[in-house]
């Protein structure tokens, strides 16, 4: 894995995931059942990451109020969770896989051997996540993409409120879930 350390959201970021399957959007092509998807979804996030890497520029999909709100909050949750887990987060821009094809932004690495995936949700999808108590499916591809990326063994979650307790759960690689993304 190679880390790149634009700042997330730089021009420079935004350049060095053009073309590559991330993270963030693993999910278009692996069900919550870790299951490879096919059909016209596939081929559409496809097509997106091909024309990104002609036109040389991210082809923007948009952002939401949950979005920006998630992201202002992010600053708070990271000091956070240092503080209450004795532990220092390193902030990267962009961790590239050894064969170039993809990538993920993590929200922070901890150590040699674990990486950290921040969360700050509106209040009724945070309080879901704390009564669950399991890594919440809509973002399981993304937290296993990341580890597969970095080859770290272990990933943490964090869902952060500040009106609420967080919920924090560690995930463990599982050689069955890399196995789809090789797939």
């Amino acid at each position: 894995m190679t880390i790149l350390d634009h700042p997330q959201g730089s021009d420079a970021w935004l350049k060095a995931r053009l073309g590559k399957v991330t993270a963030s959007e693993v999910d278009a092509l692996v069900s919550p059942t870790w299951k490879v998807r096919t059909g016209e979804g596939v081929r559409t996030y496809l097509l997106k990451k091909l024309a990104e890497k002609y036109l040389g520029r991210p082809i923007h999909t948009g952002s939401s109020f949950a979005m920006e709100q998630g992201n202002l909050m992010e600053p708070e949750a990271r000091p956070w969770f240092e503080l209450t887990y004795d532990c220092e987060i390193k902030q990267v821009g962009f961790c590239v896989s050894d064969d170039g094809i993809s990538g993920c932004s993590p929200d922070g690495l901890i150590g040699d051997d674990n990486g950290i995936e921040i969360k700050c949700p509106q209040e009724v999808a945070h309080l879901r996540y704390l009564l669950d108590g399991v890594l919440p499916e809509n973002y399981a591809a993304q937290v296993h993409f990341s580890m597969f990326v970095t080859g770290r063994p272990k990933w943490t979650f964090l869902s952060y409120h500040r009106s609420f307790p967080a919920f924090v759960i560690d995930v463990q690689r599982q050689e069955r879930i890399e196995e789809t993304f090789r797939a």
